[in-house]
């Protein structure tokens, strides 16, 4: 028999309960409803709770729109973490699953694929490379995760955190207080666009001291 959903259906339902009403909503009964079948059903597609929460994320990741790649790796690598970061600020709610789960689904792997593939490009020994996806890896969800899951700017915009930051901060951290009042005149795109820059500069050193 033809199965009556595809598993990029459930994904999608999945993630838009998420979206909606944030993850506390989501449930084999929530998603069973979304897809107007009863929750038997769903458990032909999904074994349990954290199945559900890892094709939250597939469906997250498979609405990143990979650029074409090109002969300039530092420009492919800049694009693809920039559509990755898109991606995911596209669903604030769903980032805390993002964080902690990992998808083995093959379109999961595309977006890191593709990133190793520009670092690749780059000629860089094997571990500088390893090194290399981690620390953009790294700074792509934890840019995500401090604007739009932390503690101080949930729900607010970034220049009303850094002055209450600043606030908080006073005199008594004269050096924070100095960089909020930079960081409530610079919006979150353009420290996101100067952040990664600077890091990928620094990965073409590593390239750079390879062929002295």
């Amino acid at each position: 028999m033809r199965a009556r959903f595809t598993v990029d259906e459930i994904a999608t339902a999945a993630l838009g309960i998420v979206d909606e009403s944030g993850l506390g909503a989501l449930s084999m009964r929530t998603l069973a409803a979304a897809l107007g079948t009863g929750p038997m059903t769903v458990y032909n597609y999904v074994a349990d709770k954290e199945g559900l929460e890892e094709l939250v994320v597939a469906a997250v990741v498979a609405q990143v729109r990979l650029p074409t790649p090109t002969d300039d790796w530092q420009h492919d690598a800049y694009a693809i973490a920039d559509a990755m970061w898109r991606g995911i600020r596209a669903h604030p709610a769903a980032i805390p699953l993002v964080l902690t789960r990992r998808t083995l689904s093959a379109t999961g792997f595309a977006a890191a694929d593709a990133l190793i593939a520009a670092l690749g490009r780059a000629e860089l020994p094997d571990r500088d490379r390893l090194a290399a996806f981690h620390a953009v890896l790294g700074f792509v969800v934890g840019a995500a995760q401090a604007e739009l899951a932390g503690p101080l700017t949930r729900g607010r915009d970034a220049a009303d955190a850094a002055a209450r930051i600043g606030s908080v901060a006073g005199t008594t951290y004269p050096h924070i207080d100095a960089l909020s009042v930079v960081a409530m005149q610079t919006t979150v795109e353009e420290d996101f666009d100067r952040g990664l820059r600077m890091l990928l500069d620094g990965v073409a050193t590593r390239r750079s001291r390879k062929r002295r």
